[in-house]
């Protein structure tokens, strides 16, 4: 099979050089079809809402606050996933939606349902969205800890 593929190419390098043209250029169309971009964003559109609560334990931050949001969010248009993370004085609420879905449209229904839950919060709980980003800069986090005990926090930051 190979060998009557090769001898048909020897006996007929004209068809072979304009089938190798004609892939070229369909490749050179292709290549400018296509948008280029250094680090391509593959996450999916996310929103972050933050919540301060200044001295609160994390289980009481939990009832009171990142319940409720995250329950608002499930009802959101396409939102995909809800994630609900509390901490010692803070509550993060990540809503992810689905694949094509616009950056600023997601923002925005997140804001309309933030006011709608806004009454059944606690009376200093401030809701507020993330900056606009994506998920990819999870990547980039990253700790320099000393384990043996030679170096001081100064010492550690001017490492980095």
């Amino acid at each position: 099979m190979i060998a009557a593929v090769i001898r048909w190419s020897l006996a007929n390098r004209f068809f072979v050089l304009l089938g190798a043209l004609v892939l070229l250029a369909g490749g050179l169309v292709a290549l400018r079809a296509t948008p280029l971009d250094a680090l391509p964003d593959l996450s999916d559109v996310q929103v972050v809402i933050r919540t301060p609560a200044q001295g609160q334990a994390p289980r009481l931050v939990e009832d009171q606050i990142t319940y409720p949001l995250a329950t608002t969010m499930l009802s959101v248009p396409g939102a995909k996933t809800v994630r609900g993370y509390s901490f010692f004085g803070d509550s993060f609420v990540y809503v992810l939606f689905a694949d094509g879905t616009d950056p600023y449209w997601a923002r925005s229904r997140v804001l309309e349902s933030l006011s709608q839950v806004q009454s059944r919060l606690p009376a200093g709980a401030r809701p507020a969205l993330g900056p606009d980003a994506t998920g990819v800069g999870w990547i980039f986090e990253y700790a320099l800890v000393d384990r043996t005990g030679r170096h001081d926090l100064s010492q550690l930051r001017s490492l980095q």
